[in-house]
C-alpha cells in the first residue's frame, strides 16, 4: 500500500517498471575469447541471454503452435522467463544463483556493473581526472555544519594553475615554466 501511495505521491506509471524490450550489450562487453587448444569461451552473460531467448523461444511456440495448451502450462513457461531475465538482470536474487558446469556462479548485469572491478569504479571512474583529488571523509571539530576542509597538499595540487598564475602575475616569476619549479611555488606548497 505504501508503494501506491508514493506511486500517487509521485506522479510515477506503475508500468515504467515493467521492461517490454530487454536491453543487449554490444558484443565489446559480452566477448567470446578464444583459448588454449582452439577452444572457444563465452562471457557468462552471453549464457545468460541464451537461457532467456531459449525460454522465450519455448513460451512462443506454445502461444503460438498449438491453441489447447493448458493455462498452467503457459503461465509456468512465463514464470521460467521471467526467472531467466532476472538471473541476468541479478544472478542470485531469487535465492540460488545460477552456476555452470564447474559450479562457478554466473556473472550478471549487476556484477558487471557493481564493485571495484565493475563496469563503473574500473573503466568510467578509474580515469585520471584534471582538478580532482580523492581523500578520506573525517570530522573537522573546527568546522560548522555544512562546511568541508581540504589537506593542504591536495588544495595545493588542485588549486597548482592559480597558485601558478598569481606567481606570474605578482612578477615573483616570469613563466609557467619558472612559476612551477620556483621557491615561491614551493612556499606556497
Amino acid at each position: 500500500m505504501e508503494l501506491a501511495k508514493h506511486f500517487l505521491r509521485t506522479n510515477i506509471e506503475p508500468e515504467w517498471m515493467v521492461l517490454c524490450l530487454l536491453p543487449v550489450l554490444p558484443p565489446e562487453l559480452r566477448p567470446i575469447i578464444q583459448i588454449d587448444g582452439g577452444k572457444l569461451m563465452s562471457s557468462d552473460i552471453n549464457e545468460l541471454y541464451r537461457r532467456v531467448i531459449y525460454r522465450n523461444n519455448t513460451l512462443t511456440d506454445l502461444l503460438t503452435t498449438s491453441r489447447s495448451t493448458p493455462g498452467e502450462l503457459v503461465m509456468c513457461q512465463e514464470k521460467l522467463v521471467q526467472e531467466a531475465v532476472d538471473t541476468l538482470l541479478d544472478n542470485g536474487i531469487r535465492g540460488q544463483p545460477m552456476r555452470d558446469g564447474h559450479n562457478k556462479v554466473y556473472k550478471s548485469f549487476s556484477d558487471v556493473i557493481e564493485g571495484k572491478e565493475g563496469r563503473f569504479r574500473e573503466t568510467l571512474l578509474g580515469k585520471r581526472v584534471d582538478y580532482s583529488g580523492r581523500s578520506v571523509i573525517v570530522v573537522g571539530p573546527s568546522l560548522s555544519l555544512h562546511r568541508c576542509g581540504l589537506p593542504r597538499e591536495i588544495a595545493i595540487e588542485l588549486f597548482q594553475t592559480f597558485v601558478i598564475r598569481g606567481l606570474i602575475r605578482q612578477h615573483l616569476a616570469s613563466n609557467i615554466g619558472v612559476a612551477g619549479s620556483s621557491s615561491s611555488y614551493r612556499t606556497y606548497h
